[in-house]
């Protein structure tokens, strides 16, 4: 094989947050699959690739060692690298597509890959919450992937973004997270309903929250979460006669003793614990906090965070079945309320 025609199909991509040498061995092994290189090719050396596509040395020997541990290649001293098997089996190319990295979307991230295991090969891409990159992504990356599995979470530019994901054929496509208004047919999804959620979570609460009398939601003015969750608080306050308050900037709000706070921040919650501290005031007797998303560490502060949250696990494993099926179901992830001493 020569040179220039190995790298005609060898892709490394800058925006994607797939490491280098994933991204390198994925290349090889769907040119393997679509039988651009076959058994017994040479491959560049390690030197070789690392000039021709810019790379660290350490990082195409990693991408050919990760190559020979699962048998694709085979090396002979002095004579450099081949290609030593071409039973690939039939693995899907995945385009991943989330608004953030953070340690709840981790788990999602890694229930996913640990579902699909060798059955997929995923080119991960991260876009901010900003929805011009999240458009140029999708419109630089119309080509062979198998499923196109997308988080839809923007700061602003949302009103559009069912147009951007309508051009994606609808059988290759799989929401996660949340549902998009407008876009249409039939397609897989995952997802949360936001307003029903808190809903019901608070409801679950309601004997513990009845030693309050009013609910304030920190709500940042410039956020990517969705409006149903204020609506789905709004209707539980309604419904159970406490007082409410949309709160958007956390560090300017008064604490007062009889309120409870909910936060959708990590670093709103930082905030908030230090004011209630420097007040003097006991958390789960004096303010109650109820917290968004479980993680390992909400367990421990304050001898324990009260949490509002999904099943992150579940969510990731359930996208990668929804492939493994090639199915279009619409799968709802429901969300629980985790007391504890917080509240």
């Amino acid at each position: 094989m020569k040179a220039p025609s190995f790298y005609s199909h060898v892709i490394i991509d800058e925006y994607s947050s797939t490491p280098k040498y994933i991204q390198l061995a994925n290349s090889i092994l769907k040119a393997i699959q679509d039988d651009f290189i076959k058994k017994n090719d040479i491959l560049p050396s390690i030197n070789d690739l690392s000039f021709e596509l810019e790379i660290s040395r350490d990082t195409a020997e990693k991408s050919y060692r990760y190559l020979k541990t699962i048998g694709v290649l085979g090396s002979v001293p002095g004579k450099g690298y081949f290609i030593k098997s071409t039973d690939v089996g039939n693995t899907k190319k995945i385009f991943l597509l989330f608004n953030k990295l953070s340690e709840h979307k981790k788990i999602i991230y890694d229930a996913f890959a640990s579902t699909l295991g060798d059955l997929a090969t995923i080119d991960f891409y991260i876009y901010n919450n900003d929805f011009a990159l999240f458009k140029k992504l999708l419109a630089n990356k119309k080509d062979d992937y198998a499923y196109y599995v997308i988080i839809a979470h923007f700061l602003e530019g949302n009103e559009n973004a069912y147009e951007i994901i309508n051009s994606i054929p609808k059988e290759k496509l799989i929401l996660l997270d949340k549902l998009v208004p407008g876009v249409k047919d039939e397609f897989g999804a995952v997802y949360e309903n936001f307003e029903k959620d808190i809903y019901q979570a608070l409801e679950n609460a309601l004997e513990r929250l009845s030693k309050y009398h009013t609910i304030k939601i920190i709500f940042p003015e410039y956020t990517y979460h969705p409006e149903e969750i204020l609506k789905g608080f709004r209707r539980f306050c309604h419904q159970y006669a406490f007082a409410s308050k949309v709160v958007h900037n956390i560090e300017e709000e008064p604490i007062g003793k009889g309120e409870v706070y909910i936060n959708l921040m990590e670093k709103d919650l930082v905030i908030l614990i230090e004011k209630i501290l420097a007040m003097k005031l006991t958390v789960g007797e004096d303010v109650g906090v109820i917290s968004y998303n479980e993680i390992p560490l909400k367990k421990f502060i304050l001898n324990g965070i009260t949490t509002i949250s999904t099943d992150f696990q579940q969510m990731g494993e359930r996208a990668a079945q929804l492939i493994l099926e090639n199915s279009k179901a619409h799968v709802e992830i429901p969300f629980s309320i985790t007391l504890r001493a917080s509240l």
